[in-house]
């Protein structure tokens, strides 16, 4: 079963880890150790370059800092925590999505944006803590030009808005991970306008 959902279906090592109920270095560990019939070079996300491309999106310097985070937070122990960040079609304009990826729970929960600013995301924020009724406590993000109304969050959503250091993906690591899962389907260069909500 995990050979066939590596393999053939294309799952991480994380995804298995989740639906099967262990530690994904388990995972990791058995196919070192040669106990699954999968090699490393295989995965999806093998390879994964590490150094990103300079930030084409535009970015802003003001925010409170991720280092303010409450411990709680970190510990993943309560729900509402949230990380998030936009997955851009790669076309110079056009529709992006938000994705929201609770910190305890994983849940992740993804909103089409009409466009790239500030004013499409904190719409999506908004519909995000009108359906988790009240339950959205904090939002990790990064300095991108889409959480420059970071203000308008908190003051509309009562939410505390923390902000990654820059070039520091592993800050925001679930919702990193989810976003990588989600290029599978939305691949670079898809017009998201093109793609059913389904």
């Amino acid at each position: 079963m995990i050979e066939e959902k590596l393999q053939v279906q294309k799952w991480s090592p994380e995804q298995v880890a989740h639906v099967v109920g262990i530690a994904y270095k388990t995972v990791y560990n058995w196919i070192d150790q040669g106990w699954l019939d999968v090699q490393l070079p295989d995965l999806p996300d093998h390879g994964i370059r590490r150094h990103r491309a300079k930030e084409k999106r535009g970015t802003f310097s003001h925010g409170r800092s991720i280092e303010k985070r409450p411990h709680k937070v970190e510990t993943r122990q309560e729900f509402g925590h949230f990380e998030a960040d936009t997955v851009l079609s790669g076309k110079r304009k056009g529709q992006a999505v938000a994705t929201f990826v609770e910190r305890k729970s994983r849940l992740t929960i993804v909103k089409r944006l009409h466009g790239r600013d500030s004013q499409s995301m904190t719409q999506a924020v908004l519909e995000l803590a009108s359906q988790l009724q009240d339950k959205l406590k904090t939002l990790t993000v990064d300095h991108g030009k889409e959480f420059a109304n970071y203000q308008a969050i908190e003051q509309l959503t009562g939410t505390q808005v923390y902000f990654a250091h820059a070039y520091s993906p592993h800050e925001r690591g679930s919702n990193e991970n989810r976003n990588r899962v989600l290029r599978r389907f939305i691949p670079k260069g898809q017009a998201i306008e093109e793609l059913s909500d389904r």
